[in-house]
């Protein structure tokens, strides 16, 4: 047993301290091959330099949550071999980083002037607000300057994004959006580790790049899978990466052992210069080891055996990085020893700095970054003329006559398209065949199939796509085929696209505009797959805006402002169009043609917050939205012949909920029912009767769905609100 492991006391952070400090002063450094490759010597005494600070970083954040003075701690030692993948990349390449990635900023930060690495994570290890990425939100990873938006995900769910970022590098080849950042010959990177390769994220972000590498369209991605042959506790059998791995088809295979910095450098730079080439997808297979346990108080001696942990820890890379750098000429075991002691002795002196910087106290302080920067825009928010005649055709004469939701959506999907070269669609079936219920016709024709992208079947890639697309300056607008399917890929706006802006201090954000077909009372085409009315999960993400129109006017104008949210705004705007109102043409008998709408002028849009109100009685006000609307207004007539004084209000816009408008609209109102097509429980009804509990005088009652799901057949429609429960629940109320 050697002397620095009889401290039993000690942990393992200390234990691979002390290990390094004994065996490089007795030259006792673990056995390898032979330095090799294109690794020069200034690169290698970076690489090392950037493993010497990555390790004092880690001992540092233990240390200072042990005092109470920092907050969260997950380490990068053992992975220190990443600084070498950087070293092989350009500082302009975007990276989408595992969170044991600090040894890749570091040695990025070094090749981009003005950097202070240490400084800036030990302010986020203490979770000052002068934290320069998350503002003392989160311990992340992550850089503006260094091209890194920061990562909170553990499963790899921000690997759809970085397939999206790079399928958006071809395409701003063929149309540069003003707001595009990377550069045409760039690569995107994502690092990940190996248990994380498992996840369902992970494998259809693998498959969606290796499906576009199949069809010849570029998709210049780095993977860098990260093998420390362990998630948390549950080991990876080993082999598993390479036999799953090194023979899939559109996705080249290479290797490195990642405790060489020589080797990692050279299969690195091997990998990214065959992606640049290429623009094909390449997959780097690094072996690396896991030191310490996975997070914060974790001990790796209660799921592995003391000898397994002492056999990785025995294997460290700074030891095998102090061996090659001497066979190579570049630094001496006694001068790499003095680098690592004076590294860790100036990151201490820093921490005791660091941790006396101001934190976030406030619930004003931490949401202050949910909301992104407004940024300026050079394109007019009007159509082009010259080019909208010739794209309508004859179309543009059918705008005079009453049309349905589905038609006015398409043509105003068409003028913001036309208006607005970097808007781009994309989703299942929305191209050649314009979408389960037509709603995109036409648009691939008119636009072109780069800007309406039929998808392979995979919600988490369509959502991904898009949030990638998002960071090199495109405003994407996905298509989620059924409200039901969001359910397959939710994580990558609750997790990925709205926390953004909040881990970056809003200094990145995903703009786009989701579409949604949703909500209920579809007759023939039905059951819960294909009819959700549960929106609670989109109302629940912080910083999410949620519209649901009523009919194809509103729709389009809502569509309008949706797009200038996300364009000007930054905003993730979700959209639920209700799929039982796209047909829908007649109201109060067949024929009439009652719920056709004229297609509102292309300059007209409906801001956010604006609701809704028809007529001016005082007796009730119905407050609802999406189908809803429609049902009052076929209850209308039987109320009024009950003599109520009736108005009804659509709220349009359920997150956030326009609280001062719908106050205003109800203001003068003696009873309040509330028409929600939603659930009983976790539906809009509740917060609205929250609200106007709060702020007013008037009797309310609400109508919602039945926390059930929904059938197919003739019970369509019988767990949710229909025209004679509106007219009875309304009654009630008013005592009429």
């Amino acid at each position: 047993m050697r002397p620095f492991e009889s401290a039993v006391l000690m942990d393992r952070c200390e234990i691979v301290h002390a290990a390094v400090l004994a065996r490089a002063a007795a030259g006792d450094l673990p056995p390898g091959r032979a330095p090799d490759g294109p690794l020069s010597p200034e690169l290698a005494e970076a690489a090392f330099r950037a493993g010497c600070l990555t390790r004092a970083l880690d001992r540092q954040s233990r240390a200072m949550q042990r005092a109470g003075q920092g907050f969260y701690t997950i380490g990068s030692s053992g992975h220190e071999g990443m600084a070498a993948v950087a070293l092989a990349l350009r500082p302009d390449d975007m990276a989408f980083l595992h969170y044991r990635d600090a040894a890749f900023q570091i040695a990025r930060a070094g090749q981009v002037p003005g950097q202070t690495p240490a400084w800036d994570m030990l302010l986020s290890f203490a979770l000052s607000s002068e934290d320069p990425i998350s503002g003392g939100r989160h311990k992340v990873l992550g850089s503006r300057d260094l091209m890194i938006p920061p990562q909170t995900s553990t499963i790899a769910s921000h690997l759809p994004k970085a397939v999206g970022a790079a399928y958006s590098i071809g395409a701003a080849r063929r149309r540069r959006p003003e707001h595009a950042i990377l550069a045409p010959d760039g690569i995107v990177v994502a690092s990940f580790g190996d248990a994380s390769a498992n996840h369902s994220t992970a494998q259809g972000a693998f498959n969606a790049a290796q499906w576009a590498a199949y069809q010849s369209v570029p998709m210049p991605l780095l993977f860098v899978c990260e093998d420390n042959g362990i998630g948390i506790s549950t080991k990876t059998p080993r082999g598993w990466i390479e036999a799953t791995f090194a023979q899939r088809p559109g996705l080249a295979y290479f290797k490195a052992d990642g405790l060489d910095i020589y080797d990692t450098f050279r299969a690195a730079a091997e990998a990214a210069a065959y992606t640049r080439r290429t623009r094909k997808p390449a997959f780097l297979h690094l072996r690396t080891i896991r030191l310490y346990g996975h997070a914060g108080a974790d001990v790796p001696t209660s799921y592995l055996t003391k000898a397994e942990v002492e056999a990785e820890e025995a294997q460290d890379p700074l030891l095998h990085s102090m061996r090659l750098m001497d066979a190579a000429g570049v630094m001496t075991p006694d001068a790499a020893l003095g680098l690592y002691t004076d590294t860790c002795a100036e990151v201490a002196t820093l921490a005791e700095r660091a941790v006396t910087r101001p934190r976030l106290v406030t619930a004003r302080d931490v949401m202050a970054s949910l909301i992104p920067h407004a940024r300026a825009n050079r394109a007019a928010n009007g159509p082009v003329p010259a080019d909208r005649a010739a794209t309508f055709g004859t179309d543009l004469r059918a705008m005079d006559a009453p049309q349905p939701m589905s038609r006015l959506i398409n043509w105003a999907l068409t003028d913001l398209m036309l208006a607005h070269p970097e808007i781009v669609l994309m989703g299942e079936d929305v191209g050649r065949k314009g979408g389960v219920y037509g709603v995109t016709q036409k648009l691939q024709a008119r636009l072109g199939a780069d800007r309406t992208i039929d998808t392979l079947l995979d919600e988490q890639s369509i959502l991904g796509l898009a949030i990638g697309m998002a960071h090199n300056g495109f405003v994407p607008m996905p298509e989620i085929q059924f409200l039901a399917y969001l359910h397959n890929a939710e994580d990558q706006i609750r997790g990925e696209a709205a926390t953004l802006p909040f881990f970056s201090n809003k200094q990145f954000a995903n703009p786009m505009v989701l579409r949604i077909a949703g909500l209920g009372y579809q007759k023939g085409f039905g059951g819960h797959f294909h009819n959700d009315n549960a929106l609670a999960v989109l109302r629940d993400i912080p910083g999410v805006i949620l519209g649901v129109p009523s009919d194809g006017a509103e729709a389009a104008m809502m569509l309008r402002e949706a797009v200038r949210l996300a364009r000007e705004e930054q905003r993730v705007v979700v959209v639920v169009e209700p799929i039982a109102l796209y047909p829908m043409r007649d109201l109060a008998q067949e024929g009439d043609g009652g719920w056709m709408r004229r297609y509102p002028d292309p300059t007209r849009r409906l801001s956010m917050g604006e609701v809704g109100v028809s007529g001016d009685g005082t007796d009730l006000a119905i407050v609802t939205f999406g189908n809803g609307v429609y049902l009052s207004h076929k209850a209308r007539a039987a109320l009024e012949a009950a003599g109520i004084g009736l108005r009804i209000v659509d709220l349009r816009w359920l997150s956030p909920l326009p609280k001062e408008a719908l106050t205003a609209a109800v203001a003068d109102c003696k009873h309040v029912l509330i028409v929600d097509e939603t659930r009983h429980s976790g539906g809009v009804a509740e917060a609205v009767m929250a609200h106007l509990s709060e702020t007013g005088t008037a009797r309310l009652a609400r109508l919602t769905a039945h926390d059930s799901f929904i059938a197919t057949g003739p019970a369509y429609a019988a767990t949710m609100p229909s025209v004679p429960d509106i007219v009875q629940a309304a009654r009630a109320l008013t005592g009429r």
